[in-house]
């Protein structure tokens, strides 16, 4: 089977799933077109490690349709041309890096060269270390190869960077970055909003088994009508609106021209000043505390 490349690489129509009397989504829409870097975000129970799993056809849905790159997600055609990384794999501690590698790559009709996925992961000096002897990071750093051993068309990275040390995330988004700008479909879960705001094309945020925003992180971002106003002052501020950190000060406000007027008015000693808009941290924290409207 193969999918047009005008067709939407996920589509969800009116996907609910119950466990019991537990309702995990609530008949959600979600499209997301052929190319295209999403991040989904939401607090744990949200609901967006159950919308993978449907799209994964690791679960059924109890009401709704979901398609994946023009098929049925459970069908082993679309499989194969899906790639994951979720936070529950595992593997045979005796198995080398290369040895499962070259295991996973024998699933796949065109996959990639051993070499290609080894430096994706920078995994190079690690290709015969067996996999008991990796730490918690480089076995998640395998499990990313793993997922791209089929040249996937849908790249699906639940927590990717859990347990990776600095440099190592880094290296690890760039990849990532990189995969997307080759025209492969990312979706990816976070906890890190910093990652998506990095990397998506697009931002939704899953909250209580709906969709409660969508769409760029400028756009989610801008939800949160307040501004942060920053600045340093060599003079001590007494307000308790201000966070202090040394001589630094920050603010978030609605009305950032009517505080600066009233420092100004007061002859606060103002340098370094910005204004700038509320991080996606922020506008997350105000969504899921239920000060939201839908972004579209």
């Amino acid at each position: 089977m193969s999918a047009r490349m005008d067709e939407d690489a996920v589509v969800f129509r009116g996907v609910s799933k119950n466990y019991g009397a537990l309702v995990a989504l609530d008949a959600i829409d979600l499209r997301i077109p052929r190319g295209q870097s999403v991040a989904i975000l939401g607090p744990n129970g949200a609901g967006k490690t159950t919308a993978i799993s449907l799209l994964l056809g690791l679960r059924s849905a109890t009401a709704g349709s979901i398609s994946v790159l023009g098929g049925n997600p459970c069908e082993q055609a679309v499989r194969a041309r899906v790639g994951a990384m979720l936070q529950s794999s595992g593997l045979p501690e005796y198995l080398r890096v290369d040895e499962a590698i070259a295991l996973f790559r024998s699933y796949y009709p065109a996959p990639l060269p051993i070499d290609e996925l080894l430096a994706l992961a920078g995994l190079n000096e690690l290709a015969r270390s067996r996999i008991a002897r990796l730490s918690g990071g480089q076995v998640q750093r395998l499990y990313f190869a793993l997922a791209l051993c089929g040249n996937p068309e849908l790249l699906v990275l639940d927590e990717p960077t859990v347990g990776l040390d600095v440099e190592a995330r880094r290296s690890l988004l760039a990849t990532i970055s990189e995969i997307a700008k080759r025209g492969r479909t990312v979706l990816m879960s976070t906890h890190y909003l910093d990652e998506a705001d990095a990397i998506a094309d697009r931002v939704v945020v899953i909250d209580r088994g709906h969709i409660i925003a969508d769409g760029t992180p400028s756009e989610v971002k801008g939800t949160v009508g307040r501004k942060r106003v920053a600045f340093t002052s060599r003079v001590a501020l007494d307000d308790e609106r201000f966070v202090r950190n040394g001589e630094r000060y920050e603010a978030l406000t609605e009305s950032p021209e009517s505080l600066l007027r009233e420092l100004f008015a007061r002859n606060v000693e103002i340098e370094e000043l910005t204004v700038t808009g509320a991080t996606l941290e922020e506008a997350f924290v105000a969504l899921t505390a239920g000060e939201h409207r839908h972004v579209a």
